[in-house]
């Protein structure tokens, strides 16, 4: 899936002017499972531009920032967290092909080895999200990854959303309408060197309800997530 997932940030890459895009304004970005791959797709790419005789189609200097969305980057501390919540260990340890992945797809644990420094160096800021009510994944992996990439040397922060679960700032929010403080915060950040953008930020409407509450309430109470 890492691979899948690095020749789509490839098309883009290689291809978004054509599509009126900006190649100097791409950004990365991944909810759950995808902000895990997501963060593995950028650090394998950073490697690999650091290996000789590597060929690349795209660079992680083409990735303005990378925005991971209630993620989680060290499996070793999330295999007992699952399996208490039902996916059990030897079935995810089948998933991943064995214990012995688990280190190449842990992030948290990969930026930290001295003999990638130089491909460290190479990722671009990296913000992550995470509600505080999240028991899918626990918003401390967030928090930890967030402080293991500062130690390292990696511009890097996490943002948390109190009483918020794991869909609760992507789903929930959103179709409630009105203020939505991620969206918000995102934005922010992606118009934070563009006055006009900001000036049509402030003056926006509000936006409109999607969903009558008491649905939403319904989806959170019934959501396995």
């Amino acid at each position: 899936m890492v691979n899948d997932a690095s020749l789509g940030v490839s098309f883009v890459c290689n291809n978004i002017a054509e599509y009126g895009g900006d190649p100097n304004r791409i950004y990365l970005m991944g909810q759950s499972a995808g902000a895990h791959i997501a963060a593995c797709t950028l650090l394998e790419q950073a490697i690999k531009e650091c290996g000789e005789g590597e060929s690349t189609s795209w660079s992680v200097s083409q990735i303005k920032a990378y925005f991971g969305l209630s993620g989680g980057y060290n499996l070793f501390n999330l295999v007992d967290h699952f399996h208490s919540r039902g996916l059990y260990r030897s079935i995810f340890l089948s998933i991943m092909e064995g214990e012995q992945s688990l280190h190449r797809y842990s992030p948290e644990v990969m930026v930290q080895d001295p003999n990638i420094k130089t491909a460290v160096s190479r990722l671009p800021p990296i913000i992550l999200f995470h509600g505080t009510a999240d028991y899918s994944i626990p918003a401390d992996a967030s928090k930890s990854f967030a402080e293991t990439l500062q130690r390292v040397g990696v511009k890097a922060e996490s943002i948390m959303y109190e009483g918020r679960t794991h869909t609760d700032v992507f789903l929930q929010d959103p179709m409630r309408g009105g203020r939505d403080d991620m969206f918000e915060d995102l934005v922010a950040m992606i118009h934070a060197n563009d006055p006009e953008a900001l000036a049509k930020d402030a003056v926006a409407p509000p936006r409109k309800r999607l969903v009558p509450e008491f649905m939403l309430k319904l989806a959170r109470a019934v959501s396995p997530f």
